[in-house]
């Protein structure tokens, strides 16, 4: 009877653990590491999805902060492809070759594709680059997209029959359909880029949704970079709506952010900078009016296509764990880009950009625009929504963030690891923090400050301190974002002694990461 029993116990146990196996290779989603999903916009201002006071309809956004955390004070470069380089590697863009250019490939680092397969991730991408370097070799299983900066969202390639030509800043912008290069790229007529993104996610999506393994999906928008450009339908849904002016829409966008939590009444808001609405003639009304309505008819287009992303999510039942991020590469842009066309804004055949006073309003309540240093460059929204690691949804953190923080925060909740070399080469260690304590309620306290710097802005923040310059031969300014987060009353003069300490520890990273010589591109 003795050996009987230790057979039965034998074979139970032996179940067991076939089971347990079985059980585990099929639902990971429910038991195991999360699914990811990362969306960075491009150009996005502070305050242009609901959720953060805009006015522009982002319901599908607006419902994962409803689901989650939203934070007031994470940061990017100020610029696109520096953002996207910290990003993808959890280190400053100086240390992995993209201080000054995209032209590189991004050096001394691992991807977070390449470190998420590690822990067993499928890894998926689609959306722009702005780098060189295909994402294939870099970790991911699977890309489509633009390895290039900004090119036009219905026709990135050579004019179609029947069509404008399609107004391009250089037409031989690359695309890659996994291994496969296209330059130019010419796309059916039916193409948006926002759209087609979203497509390939979802093809992907369903043709792994069987997969044991976790999947990682990096779905990078160009949009809203300019050209402006949106399908019509989207466009009339604003059409009219901005005729109130520049500072009734800041104002009301103002008054939200209170509401929301995310301002308070004792903060200072930085000084409008745009026109005065009545000094424009009607024709240029009716202009600003529609520059600003397609601006707004791609970010709800964007919306839209996050929405189709979570309703595939909820089809293949993995929502519940599956970790979503939502983030832009920098400030609401003030550049404009003069290139003739067809004079029809929002169309394949005519670029037209943001311009200063509706970038302005987009990063209410910062000053500034991309390219700067200020809260109005670097300030990014940041959603994370993740119903099952999200112990207090619903909730505005304030806890001090950088993109350099994203890589370690996924790779925690993956599970992977972080190596000292990778592929024979030396890798740097990461330079950001895990915001994983945030889903727990708590807010994370930086050992090490922070540092920015773009071609004539440089800025560094230590706690509540931040010191910034914009320009050559510019001094320090200083300001408590304790009080003060949209920069309005520089306190140099008052705190030489913060400023001193500050100087020194900028100086030293300037050092220990070298000088650059900045070359602009985009």
């Amino acid at each position: 009877m003795g050996n009987f029993n230790c057979f039965v116990i034998c074979v139970l146990l032996l179940l067991s653990i076939l089971l347990g196996s079985c059980l585990n290779s099929v639902s990971h989603d429910e038991n195991g590491q999360p699914n990811i999903v990362l969306i960075l916009a491009d150009d996005l201002g502070w305050s242009d999805i609901g959720a953060y006071g805009g006015e522009i309809l982002t319901p599908s956004l607006d419902q994962l902060a409803k689901n989650g955390i939203r934070y007031t004070q994470f940061s990017n470069t100020s610029k696109c492809f520096p953002s996207r380089a910290a990003l993808l590697t959890g280190l400053y863009a100086h240390q992995v070759g993209f201080a000054n250019t995209h032209t590189n490939p991004i050096k001394n680092a691992i991807t977070l594709g390449e470190v998420l397969k590690t822990a067993g991730y499928r890894t998926l991408w689609s959306g722009k680059h702005h780098g060189i370097e295909n994402p294939l070799s870099r970790g991911f299983d699977r890309y489509f997209g633009l390895v290039d900066g900004a090119s036009n969202h219905f026709n990135p390639g050579e004019q179609r029959e029947g069509e404008p030509i399609p107004a391009q800043k250089k037409p031989d912008r690359t695309w890659y359909i996994d291994s496969v290069m296209h330059r130019p790229f010419t796309p059916k007529k039916e193409f948006y880029t926002t759209d087609a993104f979203t497509d390939h996610a979802l093809d992907w999506m369903e043709m792994y949704k069987n997969e044991a393994s976790p999947f990682f999906l990096y779905l990078a928008y160009t949009a809203p970079h300019d050209p402006l450009m949106a399908w019509p339908e989207d466009i009339a849904k604003y059409r009219g709506k901005y005729k109130v002016g520049y500072e009734t829409i800041r104002k009301q966008r103002i008054r939200k952010q209170k509401e929301k939590g995310l301002l308070d009444d004792a903060f200072g808001i930085s000084d409008a900078v745009f026109d005065p609405w009545d000094s424009l003639s009607p024709e240029e009304q009716d202009k600003e009016d529609l520059r600003m309505a397609v601006y707004a008819a791609m970010i709800d287009r964007m919306d839209q296509n996050i929405g189709r992303i979570i309703q595939k999510l909820k089809e293949l039942n993995k929502l519940e764990n599956t970790v979503i991020l939502f983030m832009s590469d920098n400030g609401a842009s003030s550049e404009v880009v003069n290139i003739s066309g067809n004079g029809k804004i929002g169309t394949v055949g005519h670029w037209e950009s943001l311009g200063e006073n509706w970038a302005n309003v987009s990063n209410t309540p910062f000053k500034f625009y991309k390219n700067y240093s200020y809260q109005g460059g670097i300030g990014t929204p940041l959603i994370i929504s993740w119903p099952k690691g999200i112990k207090n949804p619903n909730t505005v953190n304030e806890s001090v963030g950088h993109f350099i923080d994203v890589l370690p925060t996924l790779m925690e909740v993956g599970g992977a690891s972080y190596p000292e070399k990778h592929n024979g080469q030396t890798v740097e260690p990461f330079e950001g923090v895990s915001f994983s304590p945030t889903f727990l309620g708590l807010t994370i306290k930086r050992e090490k400050p922070l540092y920015w710097k773009w071609s004539d802005g440089k800025a560094l923040r230590k706690a509540d301190w931040k010191i910034v310059a914009e320009g050559k031969d510019a001094p320090w300014e200083l300001y408590n974002l304790a009080n003060d987060p949209a920069e309005t009353k520089n306190v140099a003069v008052e705190n030489p002694g913060v400023l001193k300490q500050l100087d020194s520890l900028y100086h030293l990273w300037e050092l220990t990461h070298g000088q650059y010589e900045i070359k602009s591109s985009n």
